[in-house]
């Protein structure tokens, strides 16, 4: 054992024990953990992971093992039902967006940013990054570490006093595309109107990062004039897990599909007239040559895209509507209660999330991610929160 170690420095290794308690039988743990559970407060965190309700028929749907020990659909004709799902999953972010082509998903909301950017470079031929930092930090992140490897210059657009993006975008011969969050990091809801035009009067891209659940009442990105539209689809049927894993949403106009990253499922006839379903597009390193691959992401999400599929078929347009209508309420419910002055933007329209401040240890601490915001949080309400819930975190925060 300690040969398979030794490249690890001994400062860094265990001298001692995990001072963990005695271990416990099976039953035993289970009741543990039910004890502490029913303990637990509600938690209000978010910043990009989100607690909504899962109906028990998307478990039940996506454990089949058709599913569950699927991969990825190399021979379409022996992956029909994994190719069917994924065409219908593309077709409700279609739906769902208002774009053209949906692929069949990515890693996650922060690389598909990443990736919409990388598709922003190629399309326009040009090297700047544009972003606002009320684009979620975490995404951020990783957008700076993928520009960084390919050498493109990244720069950040600063939110003002109300926590909203500047629309003087300073957009020049150099820039590729605009990132914008909606609704943003702080939960507020930006001003899209005229925005479009203004990036592409100045030959850049539109790119926009949503949360899904708020596109039951938000206007889809396609008709305010996004050109890629990005998003987390955690929230659609999959639970929180820690952070992980995540479903990458990708959508475009149809223009631009040849230069999307992952796959692209389409329906077609077999040669009996029969319905069936096919890989139409794959851009991915391994099935073409690697120099005109649009990008090096192989895994499929496609079970977590499913849960999705599922999440959106059982709750259709009157239930995400309801969902989201939830959500709102909840929040502003809690929002509208507080004084102004522990509101970072008191006079900003806000969805699900909003900036409080407090000492308290609830929701997101955002000092490590925004210095400026020293002493505030970030606090998430969803359709879950009761009202009994509400009144005692205002109790607290008050």
């Amino acid at each position: 054992m300690s040969d398979l170690f030794a490249d690890i420095p001994a400062s860094v290794r265990l001298s001692a024990p995990l001072a963990l308690p005695a271990p416990l039988s099976e039953p035993e743990l289970l009741a543990e953990l039910t004890e502490q559970a029913q303990d637990q407060s509600p938690s209000f965190l978010g910043g990009g992971v989100y607690n909504h309700f899962i109906p028990s028929a998307v478990k039940h749907l996506v454990a089949r093992p058709e599913f569950y020990t699927a991969y990825t659909p190399y021979q379409a004709e022996a992956s029909q039902g994994t190719l069917q799902a994924i065409y219908e999953y593309q077709s409700m972010v279609c739906a769902l967006t208002g774009m053209d082509v949906a692929n069949a998903s990515m890693y996650d909301g922060a690389t598909a940013l990443a990736e919409a950017a990388f598709m922003a470079v190629r399309l326009t031929g040009r090297k700047e990054v544009v972003v606002s930092t009320s684009v979620s930090p975490y995404y951020r992140e990783v957008l700076r570490t993928y520009c960084q490897a390919a050498d493109l210059p990244l720069r950040e657009i600063e939110h003002d006093q109300s926590g909203l993006t500047v629309h003087a975008l300073g957009l020049n011969e150099a820039s590729a595309c605009f990132i914008l969050q909606q609704p943003n990091f702080f939960g507020n809801l930006e001003s899209v109107a005229g925005l479009a035009d203004k990036i592409h009067a100045a030959g850049g891209l539109f790119i926009v990062s949503v949360d899904p659940i708020s596109l039951g009442l938000l206007i889809p990105p396609g008709e305010y004039g996004a050109d890629i539209v990005v998003a987390e689809g955690q929230s659609l049927g999959n639970a929180q897990n820690f952070g992980g894993p995540g479903l990458g949403i990708f959508a475009v106009k149809k223009s631009f599909v040849r230069q999307m990253p992952g796959r692209v499922v389409g329906e077609t006839v077999d040669l009996d007239g029969k319905r069936g379903f096919v890989l139409t597009l794959s851009t991915r390193e391994q099935h073409i040559r690697r120099e005109r691959a649009t990008s090096n992401i192989c895994s499929n999400e496609a079970l977590c895209a499913l849960a999705a599929t599922v999440y959106l078929s059982l709750l259709g347009k009157t239930g995400l509507k309801k969902v989201a209508e939830l959500s709102l309420q909840n929040s502003n419910y809690l929002k509208r209660s507080l004084s102004p002055d522990k509101l970072a933007f008191p006079t900003t329209r806000s969805f699900k999330e909003f900036v409080v401040k407090t000492e308290k240890p609830i929701g997101l601490d955002l000092a490590p991610l925004y210095p400026k915001l020293i002493g505030y949080r970030l606090i998430c309400v969803t359709e879950l929160a009761s009202h009994r819930q509400l009144d005692e975190l205002l109790a607290e925060l008050s």
